[in-house]
């Protein structure tokens, strides 16, 4: 029995994927210590811990923009099936390529809108009240990743047509999470 071979598209974003959602899960695992331990602090030893609710916030963002490419990839975003049956079965292929470039459109001037407050909060030093941790690093981290995103749409949004126009066979939404 010989090993499938694995192509170096499926095996990076496979990398990928595991890398975002990893730092994810510590990211989200951290502010699940850092809470128990303020609550802790807090109502046992009258200590709460200084900056909590900051780093809070900071990793809260993380989690929610990390994720953010694994979700686009899969197709997984909160969806509202009003229009799935005024769609044969044949046609599907139309609605998710709209419903992708409108997503792709979306995603992309969002992630340039935030690029530019990234830019504005670096040039003007914005810091967390508190701690003084700098913010326009984070923000930049999010448009980069709001891209991204971005970007799997588009790549998505051409499978759909390539699968419509009958170049090349798809399954549907649940077949990419297979790649990413």
């Amino acid at each position: 029995m010989q090993p499938t071979k694995t192509s170096w598209p499926a095996l990076a974003g496979h990398l990928l994927r595991g890398a975002l959602e990893a730092l994810a899960g510590i990211t989200l695992f951290a502010m699940m210590l850092l809470t128990t331990a303020d609550v802790c602090g807090r109502y046992l030893f009258n200590a709460p811990i200084l900056g909590s609710v900051e780093l809070t916030q900071i990793m809260l963002a993380m989690v929610v923009f990390l994720t953010f490419p694994t979700v686009t990839w899969r197709e997984e975003h909160i969806a509202v099936d009003l229009l799935d049956g005024l769609f044969p079965r044949s046609m599907v292929w139309i609605r998710q390529l709209v419903i992708n470039l409108i997503c792709c459109v979306a995603l992309l001037i969002m992630a340039r809108r935030i690029w530019h407050l990234a830019e504005r909060s670096l040039s003007w030093g914005d810091a967390t009240e508190f701690l003084r941790l700098p913010i326009g690093y984070l923000i930049s981290l999010m448009a980069v990743i709001a891209a991204v995103s971005g970007a799997l749409c588009a790549i998505l949004s051409v499978s759909y047509l390539l699968h419509g126009l009958g170049i090349r066979r798809r399954k549907g939404p649940e077949q990419n999470a297979n790649v990413l």
